[in-house]
């Protein structure tokens, strides 16, 4: 027995040795890059950080990188895991307890305790997902190797307690960008410069906002990892904010808070908070506040973990000019929005920062210290946060077999049947179990028929299916009694049957034996008929928005499209061995219907419009979402900058420009305008130029003569004032039969922070086919239009106008009964051209897809 005993005393030796081995052959990231992380004006690349990354894990069996997806331009992302090294070698059984904690509602009490003892707490970190805000990413470095290398005993517990695994970068090509774009202008007067140019493939800030419709690779990636793979129990997205205010936010955030969301995560997401102000402060930070500023009462972000049972929260430092330092005097430091009226100290602000140098290092030991706090926090109480989680899975499941709604029902008959399906996968894609009937059952006196879709409640995610298939109510809460109403810090609605058109209807009552009449969905869910062996022609109903995507693919494959006067769309059917039609068919989820030999199809040709669409270098990213719809849907555009207008023949090359949600000051002059003033913006002077008074006469001598224009947003006070055109060897001003309204309406209480509200639609116009007579639109509360009548060689025509009442849907609205039968959406003529005005984003983030066909259809125009 004792030679068995120093036997492994000797083993234990020498794996101890060799561990301090690889720990001292560990190559320090001040070795690998060449500068410390943090220093002033110097930043590494995503291609070194993620070489760097594998060095470590070649060196240290305290990290494991594991790729998760590709970023919208195809570079790929990973998670790296950092750990004991024992916890790393059983991390496949580690994931597991993850699973069955997260998942299994029927866990018995010993089953969950042994869990608890052998499960560790994994930490999900994303890190810089704003692609400014470097911190985060470029202090991992420091971080990891700090991690593979500590002989620090508290940290060496930690690692034993928890698997800390971080996206070392959120938004990867926004990172290389960012980075290009700091080292091109490092050194001259332009340093510290925006980018010009969204810092993503389409959503620049906006990528924040996606984690409801998971339209875009990187978010699909990181939402997989909280939502159907790894299940961590803790997760922290860390950002960067303005610079002249506080130096940190850490949690808890400000009301409101989400309703739907448990109390035991909002108690959690304290404790974490308490720790972090504990232990920063001990660490000699200042400036730290919480309860400030950002409210956590809406998903979107990166935090709709908490939706999904997962403790989440976020940090936000004050940045620097990139990686450029700043000086700040002391007065200069203000507070703004929620929970802090003044730059003092107070109870969420306990130690003000004094002003002076503020550098990216400075950031980078923010990011250090509330890293450390947080990994222990989670050791200290990792039983008790592993239980929270089976917890939380019990008591969800348990709310939906006694709380109301039991189940959402999305009806087999839809007006749009492409969005039913794009709407059921995307549930299954956020890990919700989906149901289809088996055949007809009766639903409080009503029938509901065979085919339809069944969410039931009683699933471990209840409070995000709730959230997200629900028409929102947002929670008022006061300053001061009776007082001034915490405002919405994003949007107020993001319902989405609602936002999708899809009718979806909740059951208030549990039905029996509902289990033994439908059937488990499996992804992907789609509406197919066998593809026939002949047919003559397929025709594609203007009801559904995947129509119009099979005709734009159609078309760019060279078939001929053909429409009749309901807007249908009809593609004859190619000869050879594998006709392109049949291939098209088959990439989409709805089958069209297929007609014998003989049918007789309108023979109308539909044509795409030459498209110009009007992208600023001004992180422009309605225009960018615009890209991501038209790339999605094969709409060929060019992009065309404002400065570019004055050399451009748009009669020549153009049917169709398109204006998306800009100020008039940014297109006209690459110049910020507010309260009447206008600012130069911190892009270089090559990126500023506007589209001019030379530019503009080009664009309305284009519109006199034919071409069509389509504007929606800010952009449409290009077309609301005076205008001209060219008129023999002179120029004629003119004033279209239109102008906006929402600035009295605004003065007179108006207030809509972004909600679903209802527009009715006039019937038998090109532009609304395909659409109902009301439908919903995504509204911030401008423009408003009234038209006038018109003179001379103009004409209008309202499209959509709010109904007289029940105009709010999904959201918030103070005072509504102002936009009581005002317009928002309007058609204009003038000489041959036209112009269609719109109130609203018809393509909002890629989330409105109720109102795709009114953006759609006027890109078919004859």
């Amino acid at each position: 027995m004792k030679k068995i005993c120093a036997l492994f005393f000797v083993f234990a030796l020498i794996v101890t040795h060799v561990n301090a081995l690889k720990a001292q052959n560990v190559i320090s990231p001040e070795e690998f890059f060449g500068f410390k992380p943090g220093t002033d004006k110097k930043l590494f690349n995503y291609e070194k950080l993620v070489d760097y990354l594998k060095l470590l894990e070649q060196s240290s069996p305290k990290i494991k990188l594991a790729q998760i997806g590709r970023s919208p331009m195809g570079k790929p992302m990973y998670v790296v895991c950092i750990s004991s090294a024992d916890n790393i070698k059983n991390l496949d059984k580690l994931k597991e307890i993850n699973r069955q904690l997260a998942l299994n509602p029927d866990l018995s009490t010993e089953a969950v305790q042994k869990m608890a003892e052998e499960g560790k707490v994994f930490i999900l970190a994303t890190l810089s997902m704003h692609s400014t805000e470097v911190a985060p990413t470029q202090s991992l470095p420091l971080i990891a190797y700090d991690l593979a290398t500590t002989s620090d005993p508290e940290k060496l517990k930690c690692l034993n307690e928890v698997v800390y695994m971080a996206v070392p970068c959120h938004n990867p090509d926004g990172m290389d960008m960012v980075v290009e774009n700091y080292m091109k202008y490092l050194g001259t007067e332009f340093e510290g410069s925006s980018l010009p140019r969204v810092y993503h493939k389409y959503a620049g800030h906006d990528n924040n906002r996606d984690f409801i419709s998971l339209t875009q690779e990187d978010t699909r990636a990181i939402d997989g990892l909280y939502s159907k793979e790894w299940f961590p129990q803790v997760m922290v997205e860390k950002h960067q904010m303005g610079s002249g205010g506080v130096r940190y936010f850490i949690p808890p955030p400000h009301d409101p808070i989400a309703e739907n969301v448990d109390a035991g995560i909002w108690n959690w997401v304290g404790v974490f908070g308490s720790n972090m102000m504990k232990d920063m402060t001990a660490d000699g930070l200042k400036g730290i506040s919480q309860n400030y500023l950002f409210d956590d009462y809406w998903p979107g972000s990166t935090e709709t973990c908490i939706w999904k049972n997962v403790i989440g929260f976020l940090t936000e430092a004050a940045s620097v000019h990139i990686a450029s330092p700043i000086y700040c005097e002391e007065n200069e430091l203000e507070t703004g929005g929620k929970g802090l009226s003044e730059y003092k100290k107070s109870i969420n602000f306990p130690e003000p920062w004094k002003g002076g140098w503020w550098r990216l290092g400075d950031i980078v030991n923010l990011e250090t210290s509330s890293t450390n706090s947080i990994l222990k926090t989670a050791a200290a109480n990792r039983a008790a946060i592993l239980q929270f989680r089976n917890f939380m899975c019990r008591n969800e499941v348990k709310k939906g077999m006694t709380e109301v709604p039991y189940y959402y029902i999305l009806p087999a008959a839809q007006h749009d049947r492409s969005e039913l399906v794009a709407l059921v996968n995307l549930l299954m894609e956020h890990g919700i179990a989906v149901y289809q009937l088996q055949g007809d059952i009766l639903v409080s006196g009503l029938t509901v028929a065979k085919g339809s879709i069944v969410v039931p409640l009683a699933q471990p995610f209840r409070s995000f299916i709730k959230e997200i298939l629900e028409k929102q109510k947002y929670p008022v809460r006061h300053y001061t009694p009776d007082g001034e109403v915490m405002k919405p810090y994003d949007i107020a609605s993001w319902s989405l049957p609602l936002h999708r058109g899809v009718n979806c209807f909740e059951v208030d009552s549990l039905i029996p034996d509902l289990g033994s009449k439908m059937k488990l969905v499996i992804e992907p869910f789609w509406l197919k008929t066998p593809l026939p062996d002949n047919y003559f022609a397929a025709r594609f109903p203007v009801s559904n928005n995947e129509s119009f995507k099979a005709i734009f693919i159609a078309r760019s494959k060279g078939l001929e499209v053909t429409r009749n006067a309901r807007g249908d769309f009809f593609i004859k059917r190619d000869g050879g061995k594998k006709p392109k039609l049949d291939s098209l068919v088959n990439l989409m989820g709805v089958s069209p219907e297929f007609l014998p030999a003989g049918s007789e199809i309108p023979s109308n040709p539909v044509k795409i419009a030459r498209i110009a669409l009007v992208e600023t270098f001004m992180h422009d990213m309605d225009a960018g979402w615009t890209r991501f719809i038209f790339d999605t849907y094969t709409v060929p555009y060019k992009i065309l900058h404002p400065g570019e207008f004055e050399k451009t023949d748009f009669i020549k090359d153009f049917d169709l420009v398109i204006f998306p949600d800009n100020e008039k000051s940014i297109l006209m002059e690459g110049k910020n305008e507010s309260d009447g003033q206008i600012y130069p913006t911190s892009y270089p002077p090559e990126y500023t130029k506007g589209i001019g008074k030379k530019g503009m006469a080009k664009l309305m001598d284009f519109f006199n003569q034919g071409g069509r224009i389509l504007s929606w947003g800010a952009s449409t006070e290009l077309f609301t004032g005076l205008l001209s055109v060219k008129a023999a060897d002179t120029s004629r001003e003119f004033r279209l039969p239109v102008r906006d309204i929402s600035k009295r309406l605004t003065k007179e209480g108006l207030f809509c922070p972004g909600s679903f509200v209802s527009m009715n639609l006039v019937s038998d116009n090109p532009l609304t086919a395909g659409m109902p007579s009301s439908t919903g639109i995504f509204f911030r509360g401008e423009p408003v239009f009234a038209t006038s009548i018109p003179c001379f060689d103009m004409d209008r025509r309202v499209i959509g106008k709010f109904p007289e009442e029940n105009i709010l849907l999904s959201g918030y609205c103070e005072k509504p009964e102002k936009l009581a039968d005002k317009s928002v959406m309007v058609w204009l003529k003038k000489g041959k051209g036209q112009l269609i005005l719109y109130g609203f984003g018809p393509q909002f983030r890629a989330s409105t897809q109720a109102t795709y066909k009114l953006l759609f259809n006027p890109l078919l125009l004859p």
